[in-house]
């Protein structure tokens, strides 16, 4: 299973693992999507310490799950990012939406 979700009081944490493309991106954003439409959370805490591997569909995700939590006046969070998944994410400007951590 590339993501396991929990959730907390206004927070819902996707634990996501494996590689993050496009053959399982979709899969990880229905999941992530799902806890977003049914706990409306403040806080997104997404959790690549698993992540093995991630192209552009990652961005992507990240993207696409800021703007699902952000009428509900939430924010994302990312972490346990690696060295070089964390250099793509702001290359491609994802510091700009979420924190980076």
């Amino acid at each position: 299973m590339p993501v396991i979700i929990d959730t907390e009081e206004n927070t819902v944490i996707a634990h996501l693992s494996g590689e993050v493309d496009h053959h399982n991106a979709g899969e990880i954003r229905s999941d992530i999507d799902l806890a977003i439409d049914r706990h409306h959370p403040k806080k997104l805490i997404l959790d690549f310490d698993g992540v093995t591997f991630m192209d552009s569909s990652g961005i992507g995700l990240v993207m696409g799950r800021y703007k699902a939590v952000k009428p509900f006046g939430g924010c994302v969070i990312i972490e346990n990012t690696g060295s070089q998944i964390r250099k793509v994410m702001r290359l491609a400007g994802l510091d700009r939406l979420a924190v980076i951590k």
